[in-house]
């Protein structure tokens, strides 16, 4: 016996296979096979065969076809481009002065003359690392400033400076009421003396 027959012999019985699919010796019965178009019926073990073939070929299509990663929200909102590109100014110039600070460290331990220079160039760095950290925060204070602070206000804060605007508007609109009430009794006054 050929390992063809044990194969088709194990998959007509409902073998479990390696992908976790179990074969069965049933066919689709309008499905047609490459072989015989017209779909006439064969025997078995090509039935076999082709149903074996089909299910190795999904196999292969959904390991190629499977998502690399999956996505997911974002906790927080990106940040603006300015700040972003603040923040990564502020990052490079941190990393430099970091790098500095370490070979003046070194070249001062090995008693190099290039000490001295590296010294005076970290203390520059770190001069210049304090003002791109202040100047993420000041540039993400103006583009806040400009493209507006969401503020969340407590609905009873907010339910109470309604009422006052409501009540003021009436207050004003009843002067403006009086204000014509009295210049129309003046002038009714004036004509008819």
């Amino acid at each position: 016996m050929g390992s063809d027959t044990v194969m088709g012999t194990a998959e007509r019985r409902g073998a479990p296979r390696a992908g976790g699919a179990r074969l069965t010796g049933h066919r689709d019965p309008e499905a047609t096979d490459r072989r015989n178009p017209e779909g006439v019926a064969e025997s078995s073990g090509q039935e076999t065969d082709v149903l074996a073939h089909e299910v190795r070929r999904g196999a292969r299509e959904q390991r190629y076809y499977r998502p690399l990663w999956v996505e997911e929200p974002a906790r927080r909102r990106r940040l603006p481009d300015p700040v972003r590109t603040a923040a990564v100014r502020a990052v490079l110039l941190i990393a430099v002065t970091l790098i500095q600070a370490m070979v003046a460290f070194l070249c001062t331990m090995a008693g190099s003359w290039l000490a001295f220079p590296m010294v005076i160039s970290s203390v520059v760095s770190t001069i210049a690392a304090t003002w791109g950290a202040l100047d993420v925060w000041v540039t993400r204070q103006v583009w806040n400033q400009r493209h507006g602070v969401v503020s969340v206000p407590s609905s009873t804060a907010r339910a109470l400076r309604r009422e006052r605007r409501r009540t003021r508007r009436q207050e004003r609109a009843a002067e403006r009421a009086q204000e014509r009430i009295r210049r129309r009794g003046g002038a009714g006054q004036l004509s008819h003396s």
